[in-house]
């Protein structure tokens, strides 16, 4: 079976069994994801949720965090990690959202890149769930399982894994397949324990079943 057709075939089983692809990050504003994304580094989804609730609840849109200092920020995003980068590139990052863009975070790839503690990965998610583009989300759960599944070959860059998935994905359905991608591989396809391919739906179909 060649990559792409493996592909289609791996979008259509996982459409069947997540169908629905949400963000695991709570947001209900761009600049929210924006902020969430940052602090997801090295940090659980749910932790992060938690998290950043205190932080809106102290400041609740985009003037009041760009007016924040990054140490009033720091204290209270600390529990996700990396604290002091992280509220350094957050403050960086809302002040420029304020001053140039008027508020409003950029519905552009290039534009979002130069965002303070903006990487592709994040700029993909924020293209793929805010505006509704083509994207595709490299983060560890779709290195992962793109390898074991052969839609790569022991490709661990996480940009060379995005420009191979965009040859053989179709760009409308990137974003959702990312998503159910970190779904099973939370469920089934596992990192830290040997993946569960005896009640996987892509048994037949994974280029390395049963292989961790």
């Amino acid at each position: 079976m060649r990559k792409k057709e493996r592909a289609m075939e791996i979008i259509r089983r996982l459409k069947e069994e997540y169908p629905v692809a949400d963000c695991t990050l709570d947001y209900d504003h761009a600049w929210k994801l924006l902020v969430s994304v940052r602090l997801a580094a090295q940090c659980t989804d749910a932790r992060v949720n938690v998290v950043a609730e205190d932080l809106y609840a102290k400041y609740p849109d985009v003037d009041a965090l760009a007016d924040a200092s990054p140490e009033d920020i720091e204290a209270i995003v600390k529990p996700c990690g990396l604290g002091k980068s992280k509220a350094r590139d957050i403050s960086a990052c809302m002040k420029i959202i304020r001053d140039e863009y008027g508020g409003k975070v950029p519905d552009d790839f290039d534009k979002l890149l130069k965002l303070p503690g903006v990487g592709r990965k994040s700029a993909n998610l924020i293209m793929g769930d805010v505006f509704g583009k083509p994207a595709i989300v490299t983060d560890t759960h779709c290195i992962r399982l793109a390898n074991r599944m052969g839609l790569v070959d022991g490709i661990k860059d996480p940009k060379k894994v995005e420009m191979a998935l965009w040859k053989i994905i179709p760009p409308m359905e990137g974003s959702d397949f990312c998503h159910r991608l970190v779904y099973h591989g939370r469920e089934v396809c596992t990192a830290r324990t040997k993946p569960f391919c005896d009640r996987c739906c892509l048994e037949d179909v994974c280029k390395k079943a049963g292989v961790k």
